[in-house]
């Protein structure tokens, strides 16, 4: 395996140019999805090579359930620092562990809790609360169940009625966009990974300018689209959690200055003579670099282990 299992937990960092030069200079849709699937090719590999070295580090506990002939000089050899690395990586992947799973298990009680509060609720496509405080968000249905836009009496009273209109367009984006999924894959990934915080900030954003630009294309009017941003900003008190796609979520200056200039262009990658093209070939290079360096440290300690394991 040799420094090659390192790689995943450092190569993030190839990936930071792009989570900024994204936002500016490609379609709001093509980043959002460019960037969700580093994250998670980036977070998988990651976790993946902080197993493997907790199954070296394990083999090395007194008492440990692994055979003995894991713990033999010869397969210790094939991971370089065995002595450190090793043992550290076993509380660093249970703290991994231990918090994605908390974050997927927070994100189902609160859509569920809050399917099941709007039961009652008429109404298929939309739940209007009859609540003062102004919000709104897009809950995403559970089985056969379709998403909902759930909003307040208090956001509606803030509203004009064309800027109602580019909310329920916005919120529809978001369900239709299923973006519920790539902002809670962002979530978990920078949960696996810290270096990975700066993609899951940019998705965030532009999610929200992907809904944007949708709301805008419905309703015909931009202006319209960033007044409603505006409004609701000033009086929203958030959505239930952070892998729900909120009417006001992300930082709104930046999407109204957006939605007040010429829609983006729909290009799915930057050319390459550009700063955004450059950034995006270092991400894609570092990604397949760090799923190359799991894949061959998996299959390098697969072998060494089989090797060593009495027949």
């Amino acid at each position: 395996m040799g420094v090659f299992v390192f790689l995943p937990l450092v190569l993030p960092l190839t990936a930071w140019p792009i989570a900024r030069l994204a936002e500016q200079h490609l379609h709001p849709r093509a980043a959002t999805r460019l960037l969700t699937v580093v994250a998670a090719v980036l977070a998988v590999c990651s976790t993946l090579c902080l197993a493997l070295l907790m199954v070296v580090g394990t083999a090395q506990l007194p008492g440990n359930p692994l055979p003995d002939a894991w713990s033999d000089p010869e397969v210790r050899a094939a991971l370089p620092y065995d002595e450190l690395a090793g043992p550290a990586a076993i509380p660093a992947l249970l703290a991994v562990l231990l918090s994605c799973g908390r974050a997927a298990l927070r994100h189902r009680r609160v859509r569920r809790r809050t399917t099941h509060a709007l039961r009652s609720l008429k109404g298929r496509g939309v739940a209007v609360l009859p609540d003062s405080t102004p919000y709104a968000y897009a809950l995403p249905g559970t089985g056969r169940r379709t998403g909902r836009v759930v909003v307040t009496r208090g956001m509606l009273s803030a509203l004009e009625p064309a800027e109602r209109r580019a909310l329920f367009a916005h919120e529809r984006a978001h369900l239709a966009g299923r973006h519920h999924r790539l902002l809670l894959a962002v979530q978990l990934a920078a949960r696996a990974n810290p270096f990975l915080r700066p993609l899951r900030t940019a998705v965030t954003y532009t999610a929200e300018r992907w809904a944007d630009e949708e709301a805008a294309a419905a309703v015909g009017s931009r202006r319209v689209v960033a007044r409603a941003v505006g409004k609701a900003a000033l009086f929203s008190a958030g959505t239930p959690g952070p892998a729900l796609a909120g009417f006001a979520a992300g930082p709104v200056p930046r999407r109204v200055a957006a939605l007040l200039e010429p829609a983006p262009s729909a290009r799915l990658w930057p050319p390459v003579s550009t700063t955004a093209g450059l950034a995006a070939w270092g991400a894609a290079v570092g990604t397949t670099a760090s799923a190359l360096s799991s894949a061959n440290s998996a299959v390098t300690l697969f072998f060494v282990l089989k090797a060593a394991t009495p027949m």
